[in-house]
This record gives structure tokens, C-alpha cells and sequence, in this order.
């Protein structure tokens, strides 16, 4: 009998395909919202740090997006890179996570002035080790992330999960009890083994990378 998973977060076609193609069956769901918040910045300094696409996404609508444009951008993940540079942005730092990126800040641009644009809900490593390094930053919140609970009821032989958020969203109305959670980082990892014993971490931080370990283990 096919296997089938569960992702927490609505993926891609080309995503969803390398499940499907592999003869895994897929539900997916959104458990988690992405509300953008308005935001005032009285400058910007010349270098500006993403964690997350959906902090990119959040800022393209500002009116000083031409500025922006001009700054020395820092970025954790390579798909928040890609979206960057498609956007006009000029990426020179990137990492697999915060923790790194802050390392290659305080290493190589400790004299720096930073401008982080962040979620209200965001992992603390990053700005912890630049402020301990005594590194000028300014934190703006862009965006929130709102829990879309919802309850499946349905067993599954995986469930996919993109950030701690969507872990607590998902297992407020369901139990993973021994269904291998496979999670794109480490930060989320930790929240799923609250919940399940059985926890996958994608080798970098990306969905598709998710999506290969699903088809390694479940094929």
C-alpha cells in the first residue's frame, strides 16, 4: 500500500511532483498565516539582514524598496537568497542558519552598522550573538505568524513541517504520537520531539531537501 504524508506547509508543483513521482501520496495544508505588519524606518543602514522569505516578501511593498536595493544584503537560506537576487537585491552574505550568519557578521563585518528585518516569532541566536559581539543592530518586526489549527483526522506515515510555529499549530488539535515528523531545521526539530521520538532534520534548510528526505526513508 502507498505510503502517504502530510505537509503542514501548501508546496510547490515541482515539490509536490518529486513526492509524487516517487509514489508517495501527499495532503497538504497551510496550519500556519503570514500577516505582513506596516513599518516605519527613519534610515536604512548599509547593511540589512532576512532570515526568512517571508520577511523579503513583507518588505517588498515598502515605499523605500529602491534603497534597499542598494544596501549590502545578509540572508540565511539559499531559496531567501535566490528570492533576493531575482528581486534586484545585492546578497553578500548567506548561511544555512542565524547561528552561522551572526558568526560570519561578527568574523568579518563586526564594524558594521545592521538593520534586521524579522517576524515577531523568530529563533533569538542571531541577534543574541551579534549583541553579545557588540554589534550596532536594530531589530524591526515586518511580519506575524498566525496558528491555522486545524484537525485531520487520518493517520499518516510522515508529516512535514517548515517551522516550530507550524508544529505548535499542528499538534494543538492533532497527535503525531510515533509518525515521523521531517522538519527543515533544527529549531523546529526541537519542537517536534515534544510530540514524536521520530524526527528527520533535512540536511540544509530547504524544502525540497524535506521533501528528499521523505522520499528516502518512505520509498
Amino acid at each position: 500500500m502507498n505510503k502517504t504524508v502530510l505537509s503542514t506547509k501548501k508546496l510547490s508543483r515541482s515539490q509536490q511532483e518529486l513526492l509524487l513521482n516517487s509514489g508517495i501520496g501527499l495532503v497538504q495544508r497551510d496550519f500556519i498565516s503570514i500577516i505582513p505588519l506596516q513599518f516605519k524606518l527613519k534610515e536604512i543602514p548599509k547593511n540589512v539582514i532576512f532570515t526568512s522569505k517571508n520577511a523579503v516578501k513583507a518588505m517588498l511593498s515598502h515605499p523605500g524598496l529602491s534603497e534597499f536595493k542598494t544596501r549590502n544584503i545578509f540572508c540565511v537560506g539559499e531559496k531567501t537568497a535566490d528570492f533576493l537576487k531575482q528581486n534586484g537585491f545585492q546578497v553578500v552574505e548567506t548561511a544555512h542558519y542565524g547561528a552561522d550568519l551572526a558568526e560570519k557578521i561578527v568574523q568579518k563585518h563586526e564594524n558594521g552598522e545592521f538593520l534586521f528585518l524579522c517576524g515577531k516569532k523568530r529563533n533569538p541566536e542571531l541577534s543574541a550573538t551579534l549583541k553579545k559581539e557588540k554589534v550596532k543592530l536594530t531589530e524591526v518586526e515586518i511580519y506575524d505568524t498566525q496558528a491555522n489549527p486545524g484537525k485531520i483526522d487520518r493517520n499518516f506515515d510522515g508529516v512535514l513541517f517548515f517551522s516550530p510555529s507550524a508544529v505548535k499549530s499542528f499538534c494543538s488539535e492533532n497527535a503525531l504520537f510515533g509518525t515521523p515528523a521531517f522538519c527543515i531545521g533544527k529549531t523546529t526539530a526541537a519542537e517536534a520531539r515534544k510530540h514524536t521520538d521520530k524526527v528527520i532534520i533535512a540536511n540544509k534548510p530547504s524544502i525540497e531537501n524535506v521533501v528528499v528526505q521523505v522520499v528516502k526513508k518512505l520509498k
